[in-house]
C-alpha cells in the first residue's frame, strides 16, 4: 500500500454517511481545497480534539474555500453520536473498511483492534494531494491551524 505523495490524485473513495448519504471523494470536494480526515474512532481523546478543531474553524474554512469530510470504521451509531456530541458540520462516514481505505490511501492499519490510524490529506481544487500527514499512532495529525494557514500560502502563492 504506498503512501500518497503531493501530486497524485486522491482515489475514489465512497463511504456513506451518518446522515444516510453517499459520500465520494475526491469529487465532493472539488472546486475547493479540499480537507480528508481519516481517524481513528471516537474512542479516541486525540481524534475528538482534532475534530473539534476543525468544527470550531468551519468559519475560517468557508473563508478560505475549504471543505472538510471525515471517516472511520465506527458504525453508523458510534459516529453519529460523536457528530452530534461535537457539533461536527461536515460529512462524516462510518462502518469504513479499513483495509480497503489503507490499500487505496496509504493509511496505516492496527490490527487489534482493527481500526485506520489517524491520516490527513490536503487536496488542492481538482483532487490532487497538496500534503499528507500519516501516522501510526494516536499522535502526528493535521490540526485546523494548520491548515488555514497552508491555504493560506497555497493562495498567496498561485
Amino acid at each position: 500500500m504506498p503512501l500518497l505523495s503531493n501530486g497524485d490524485t486522491f482515489p475514489e473513495l465512497a463511504i456513506e454517511t451518518v446522515d444516510g448519504r453517499r459520500l465520494v471523494l475526491p469529487d465532493a470536494l472539488r472546486g475547493a481545497f479540499g480537507v480528508v480526515l481519516i481517524y481513528r474512532g471516537a474512542w479516541c481523546p486525540y481524534c475528538n480534539a482534532q475534530l473539534a478543531g476543525f468544527a470550531r474553524a468551519a468559519a475560517t474554512f468557508d473563508e478560505l474555500g475549504i471543505k472538510v469530510a471525515s471517516l472511520s470504521v465506527d458504525d453508523r451509531a458510534t459516529a453519529s453520536a460523536l457528530v452530534e456530541k461535537l457539533r461536527l458540520p461536515f460529512p462524516v462516514g462510518h462502518s469504513a473498511d479499513a483495509d480497503q481505505v489503507a490499500a487505496l490511501t496509504g493509511a496505516y492499519v492496527n490490527r487489534q483492534p482493527h481500526h485506520l490510524q489517524t491520516t490527513g490529506f490536503v487536496l488542492d481544487r481538482d483532487g490532487k494531494v497538496i500534503t499528507a500527514v500519516y501516522s501510526s499512532g494516536a499522535i502526528g495529525r493535521l490540526t485546523a491551524e494548520d491548515v488555514a494557514g497552508f491555504v493560506r500560502y497555497v493562495k498567496s502563492h498561485g
